[in-house]
């Protein structure tokens, strides 16, 4: 039976150094050399040259070290490197899949309680909300601001104590609390947690939180409203479902009573959460709300979202990108209709820092403008990402330009193999092509927008022998001078060769094995 790309979908390190996922030690020593021997910074002089260079050669090396590495090549294999950046590390007596996998999810486990039981943990958001037909209508542009701060400090082994409070500020209108807390661990399984805020709702409380099982927790609370005397009392209850999920259970009773039930589910590529939620609300009647979102990781650097709302006074889409510009920082930009209106909401974190930039285009939800509002961030979005990577892969295909040249002229000497032409991208573009002629569909510049040249990398990996392979089950986008010039789309190779003074033409799906040359193949 064939291996899945769902099945091994950590396979980046080895199109890189083309080779096989099932490539001996010898085969990747082998392909390390003849790639070292292209990005190796020495060979440059020139400046930006020696810059490509030495990004390229780092990653090769990388990926040589980890493969290389029979304990980091087996974590890399099932984790990816979410794996190996853990801290995981493999001993005599740790080899089978189900013992890495449990390490690993106890050094994730230890990492969470190290982030937990930090000192100090401080947290803040801002959230500075703009109106564009307020500043076209001369009232300027800022419809209001809100600002919450919240620092933990742990001042002994079992106590914790959190001081927190927010300011809000809407036309002429502002308001603003303070919070104090105590955290106490009771024991391994039980913590108390008192709490008072004053402001314009005053209130003391507390909480209990206890560790009914290993895959179980609970918590109880009660809140005395130091306005009107009036009492809140809330229970919670978490359970793991399993390794990657969770589920929850929410109640509470007194002024503000509801019942909410939630699920949560996370991976290293996508995180998913659902929540279903009643409420009284204070002239006695019940209203109820469905809230959900999505997160998908493009790449270890970008990610896409859509969450939405949906109850009895609410209706609210929202959808957008991020991206990770350092090891602390993201940013977002998401486009949310709903019945507040339309708007988009620019969105920067570092660490547990936030800053958050609704801007209301429209109270109106005119078809029209929504359409609008939604293609364009979101084709910005997609537009600098794909050209973030074209230009990558125009770097690296500058350092394979003059060997790929010389391989090319040798094997025309011997009439060997030639890549005349090589592209990679949309599948729906070269359908589109056989059904056109070959001049319009060439003119059109969206089309060439969603493929790639990819001649010079493909003539780099003709052997001298006169043939080239591209391993099954390796998507291309990885390969040394290619790029996915199409992201979420179907893609495919095409390839066209000359042989022995005859002409071949290949398709070829992304992640399908290429050999060639074959007669089947001539035209």
């Amino acid at each position: 039976m064939k291996d899945s790309e769902t099945d091994h979908p950590h396979r980046e390190l080895y199109a890189l150094l083309h080779i096989s996922p099932k490539a001996s030690d010898e085969e990747i020593r082998r392909a390390y050399r003849q790639w070292a021997q292209v990005y190796h910074p020495d060979k440059y002089q020139a400046l930006q040259m020696k810059d490509i260079a030495t990004e390229n050669f780092q990653r090769i090396r990388e990926a040589y070290e980890i493969l290389t590495d029979e304990n980091k090549r087996q974590i890399y294999d099932i984790y990816g490197m979410e794996g190996l950046t853990s801290g995981l590390e493999l001993g005599p007596k740790l080899n089978r899949a189900e013992e890495i996998k449990e390490k690993f999810e106890k050094l994730r486990r230890r990492k969470e309680e190290e982030k937990v039981s930090a000192r100090v943990q401080p947290s803040g958001l801002i959230v500075a909300s703009l109106s564009l037909p307020q500043f076209l209508s001369g009232a300027g542009i800022m419809r209001g601001m809100a600002m919450a701060s919240d620092v933990q400090s742990q001042i002994s082994k079992r106590n914790t104590v959190a001081v927190g409070g927010n300011l809000t500020v809407t036309g002429n209108n502002g308001g603003g609390s303070a919070t104090a807390g105590l955290r106490h661990q009771v024991s391994s399984l039980t913590s108390i947690e008192f709490m008072a805020t004053a402001g314009l709702r005053s209130l003391i409380g507390t909480h209990i939180t206890r560790h009914l099982s290993l895959h179980s927790t609970a918590t109880s609370g009660i809140t005395i409203s130091l306005a009107d005397g009036s009492i809140n009392l809330s229970n919670a209850w978490t359970r793991q479902l399993s390794e990657t999920a969770s589920g929850n259970i929410q109640l509470a009773l007194g002024t503000d009573s509801a019942i909410s039930v939630g699920w949560k589910k996370k991976d290293h590529k996508t995180s998913a959460a659902g929540e279903l939620k009643f409420k009284t609300l204070s002239f006695g009647t019940l209203s109820f709300e469905a809230s959900g979102h999505y997160k998908h990781h493009f790449s270890s650097k970008s990610h896409g979202r859509i969450e939405g709302k949906i109850g009895s006074t609410t209706l609210e889409l929202d959808i957008g990108g991020g991206r990770k510009i350092s090891d602390y920082s993201v940013i977002r930009l998401l486009y949310s209709i709903g019945l507040q209106g339309i708007f988009w909401k620019i969105e920067y974190h570092r660490g547990e820092q936030k800053l958050i930039i609704p801007i209301l285009l429209s109270r109106q939800l005119n078809p029209v403008l929504a359409a609008g509002a939604l293609v364009v961030p979101s084709s910005l979005y997609f537009v600098l990402k794909v050209q973030e990577a074209r230009a990558s892969a125009k770097k690296s295909q500058q350092l394979l330009e003059n060997v790929s040249n010389r391989k090319r002229n040798k094997q025309l000497e011997v009439g060997g193999l030639i890549i005349t032409k090589a592209e990679y991208g949309n599948t729906k573009v070269f359908k589109r092509r056989n059904n056109e002629s070959r001049r319009e569909a060439d003119g059109d510049e969206l089309l060439a927008s969603q493929v790639l040249d990819v001649t010079i990398p493909l003539n780099f990996l003709v052997t001298d022998s006169g043939q080239l392979k591209l391993h099954e089950g390796v998507k291309k986008s990885g390969i040394m001078g290619f790029c996915d010039p199409c992201p979420g789309e179907p893609k495919q190779l095409h390839v066209e060769y000359t042989c022995g003074g005859n002409t071949y033409e290949v398709y070829v799906a992304d992640s399908d094995e290429l050999f060639i040359p074959q007669e089947v193949h001539r035209v």
